[in-house]
């Protein structure tokens, strides 16, 4: 692996699903743009967008397929990696399941920034998917080609604030600052070692794709940089850049 961002996949990252409160989230939206734009930078021959996904959007999703916001109460459609970059298979076309909300998010970044650069896949990993098998998918992904690169979609813990979708959890503060130290020094081995059981009673749906690029990122001597801390809504959002 050569380069990896990572962004949360709020849908309230689309403006038109934020309406009113779209510009609350403008410095996060142009974060998550920065981070992309340095994966362009990289020049990788595949890029892999992985986030969670419940059982129907687990699995690979080739470049071309479809997601839509409706289901957030507007009439948006995105397509991953578009239908112009050289080298798609999927190229015009909309094949297999839609994207699950966190690749939809993933692909409209992607739409924003006009990716243009290499051939794009999405991977729905399953929440509850055990530590030691994401490692190991992100072994898998490094492998597949000699200039890989991850944009990793996933939200820390949501349980910051009394108004969070999870309540407040006194855990949870904790919890981000490791993710957020982790990712600032692309330390592999922490992300690695981020508690399961804590990681879903704080509903933080970012564990098993970050747990995916520790394995991904294992002895590629990668450097990290953080851009991007903050809980809005009281859930953990990260942008973050490996290079």
């Amino acid at each position: 692996m050569i380069a990896a961002a990572v962004c949360p996949c709020p849908p309230l990252l689309v403006p038109e699903v934020a309406a009113g409160a779209a510009s609350e989230l403008d410095a996060l939206r142009a974060a998550c743009l920065d981070a992309v734009a340095a994966l362009a930078a990289a020049r990788p021959e595949r890029l892999i967008v992985a986030g969670p996904a419940e059982h129907s959007g687990r699995g690979p999703h080739p470049q071309g397929a479809t997601g839509s916001f409706r289901g957030f109460g507007v009439d948006v459609e995105v397509r991953l990696g578009g239908s112009e970059v050289a080298g798609s298979e999927a190229a015009g076309g909309a094949p297999g399941r839609p994207l699950p909300p966190s690749l939809a998010v993933g692909a409209w970044l992607l739409e924003r920034a006009g990716w243009d650069v290499a051939p794009v896949e999405g991977l729905g990993v399953g929440e509850p998917l055990a530590p030691e098998r994401c490692i190991q998918v992100g072994r898998k992904l490094a492998a597949s080609a000699e200039r890989v690169a991850l944009l990793v979609m996933g939200d820390g813990s949501a349980c910051r604030t009394l108004k969070a979708p999870g309540y407040l959890d006194e855990r949870a503060a904790a919890f981000d600052a490791e993710v957020a130290r982790a990712l600032a020094s692309a330390d592999t081995a922490a992300l690695a070692s981020l508690d399961e059981a804590l990681a879903y009673e704080l509903k933080a749906a970012g564990r098993a794709p970050l747990q995916v690029l520790a394995g991904a990122g294992e002895g590629a001597g990668l450097k990290g940089e953080l851009r991007y801390d903050e809980a809005p809504y009281g859930v953990g959002y990260f942008v973050a850049r490996w290079a």
